[in-house]
């Protein structure tokens, strides 16, 4: 078994660079070896703990949490045949949109860095001093927060600044307006299940890290779409070179993705196999815990929020076709674009 326990010094060391990270005139994270291969941001240290918590969990006979992003894979609205119609039809305001509510909403994880996380070994009846939710408050969250919005105070960007420089470089200079971020793209508050009854603390935490794992599985459907319409060679003939080399970018973000889902996974992982004291006395399996709050997340990731989503854009989408030339005809063949296989996930009726 490998090394178990870190500093948090450890957690942030990096790789031994050949040269920087720079793409759009901007210093991103990360760098790139003596070969041109980019390699992910504090992961020298980080990358070994992960696998070695990981075979640790297996070992006591637990496993990483039993879920991954085709848990999302209802209906896409729009869909990636009516983006590339827009696209062609010089509409590409919607796409450009995308990629830069994107890099806002990575910007907002940059709020992992400056959380504070409470010792898990307050709540936990089993030593976790070995474990990585042992070292959610000793910078494994900070690290993950970084790679999310960087570290601006050093002038290094992160996955935030990587979504406007591949956005850049696929659509060059646009006078398209800023879009409006969405304040809340995890689940509203107020409509959860009762709370467990352990400290408030760590069940707002389990509650995070599942509310960031949605987020995660959200951003890995994106990866594709967006590496798909700047790889086809129909789009973008303007600027094929630059769409291809955003397309490249886009692939090194998802490179860091795969970290923090699988330390996602791993993290609840441990705390479903844990014992957790109650506040009135005795303990109460994780995994309970867990799994109440995963069920009720997941009906509202893949039921409700998906209709609700739909809704708004089919009406924003009407009102940017309404600004075509030929609104009529675009907005009919637009239509004919939907998908319209049922969604796995939804319910009847």
């Amino acid at each position: 078994m490998g090394q178990l326990e870190f500093e948090r010094s450890e957690l942030f060391r990096e790789d031994d660079y050949a040269s920087p990270h720079v793409e759009s005139g901007r210093r991103l994270h990360g760098g790139m070896d003596a070969q041109g291969r980019y390699l992910s941001p504090r992961m020298r240290v980080r990358a070994p703990a992960i696998a070695a918590w990981t075979d640790a969990l297996r070992g006591r006979g637990g496993d990483l949490m039993d879920t991954d992003s085709s848990l999302l894979a209802g209906i896409r609205y729009p869909s990636d045949a009516q983006l590339k119609l827009l696209l062609e039809e010089g509409l590409g305001r919607t796409f450009w949109n995308n990629l830069t509510v994107i890099g806002h909403i990575e910007a907002r994880g940059r709020v992992l860095a400056e959380m504070k996380f409470s010792d898990f070994q307050n709540v936990a009846v089993e030593d976790v001093s070995t474990r990585a939710v042992g070292h959610l408050h000793k910078g494994l969250l900070e690290a993950h927060g970084l790679d999310e919005g960087g570290e601006p105070e050093k002038g290094i960007g992160g996955h935030d600044a990587m979504w406007f420089a591949l956005r850049d470089l696929a659509f060059g200079e646009v006078d398209y307006p800023e879009p409006i971020v969405p304040e809340n793209i995890a689940r509203p508050g107020g409509e959860e299940p009762p709370p467990p009854p352990i400290e408030a603390a760590y069940a707002g935490t389990i509650r995070f890290l599942l509310n960031l794992l949605l987020i995660e599985f959200r951003a890995e459907r994106s990866f594709a779409q967006t590496e798909q319409l700047l790889r086809d060679p129909e789009l973008f003939t303007d600027r094929r070179e630059e769409a291809e080399h955003a397309a490249v970018l886009v692939d090194r973000i998802r490179q860091d993705e795969r970290v923090h889902v699988d330390s996602l996974r791993l993290y609840l992982g441990e705390i479903r196999e844990l014992n957790l004291k109650r506040t009135e006395g005795g303990t109460i399996p994780g995994s309970t815990i867990v799994d109440n709050y995963w069920d009720n997340l997941v009906h509202w990731a893949t039921v409700e929020q998906p209709r609700l989503a739909a809704e708004q854009q089919r009406s924003m989408m009407s009102e940017r076709i309404a600004e075509h030339s030929e609104p009529e005809r675009i907005q009919a063949a637009f239509d004919a674009l939907e998908d319209t296989e049922p969604d796995p996930h939804a319910g009847p009726g």
